[in-house]
């Protein structure tokens, strides 16, 4: 004899289903200032500079003392900053970036999988790199570059941190977020166990979402 399911159950059946699929979420308004902050820097690197010079009354030494902020202590103090500075002076403007969702849903998986396991890898949880991440959500073509920045939660603070690049001696980040070869980007971010938040920036030369 087959038991008839309770209207109740139907309809918690049929939810659990529309959860399941539910389009993924969007890229948020922060996720999509942080493209732009960083397009901004690319067009008008010599401009862009003046947001780096405010900062140099805040450093003692290798503390940097944020106003309203907890003081952060850096590697490389006041050098690393002035360096960038010199560099977004003398660098040549770079073309803007064109916002993706893909890249930017990418980038958000990412975040949201090292962000409780307090990772800032580029590796995933199941061992994937950029270019298997970049997969799943459609075809990727050129040159691919992924940066990671950690607890900062305003999009200039994110593009600022990528630009002084403290302690990363190849200036990685900056060279990606300047490298005229990358012309589409997608930001995520999420919930960090040991920064607070964590933010993913994946780049690619050309990318078209789905398959």
């Amino acid at each position: 004899m087959r038991l008839a399911v309770p209207p109740l159950a139907m309809l918690l059946l049929a939810s659990l289903s529309l959860v399941r699929a539910a389009p993924p979420e969007s890229a948020t308004a922060f996720d999509r200032a942080v493209v732009q902050e960083m397009s901004d820097a690319r067009v008008r690197p010599k401009a862009y500079a003046k947001h780096l010079r405010e900062l140099r009354p805040y450093f003692e030494g290798r503390l940097w003392n944020r106003p309203g902020r907890v003081p952060l202590r850096t590697e490389e103090g006041l050098a690393a900053l002035d360096e960038a500075i010199a560099f977004l002076e003398a660098a040549r403007p770079v073309g803007p970036l064109r916002f993706s969702e893909g890249l930017a849903r990418a980038a958000r998986l990412h975040a949201q999988d090292i962000g409780p396991r307090g990772s800032i890898e580029h590796t995933g949880s199941d061992g994937s790199r950029l270019r298997d991440r970049l997969n799943r959500q459609g075809r990727w073509q050129g040159l691919i570059a992924e940066n990671i920045s950690a607890g900062e939660d305003d999009a200039r603070q994110v593009v600022i941190q990528l630009l002084i690049d403290d302690g990363i001696a190849s200036r990685g980040h900056r060279t990606n977020l300047f490298n005229p070869d990358l012309h589409q980007a997608g930001a995520g971010s999420a919930p960090h166990r040991d920064y607070r938040t964590v933010t993913v920036i994946d780049h690619a030369d050309g990318f078209v979402a789905g398959h």
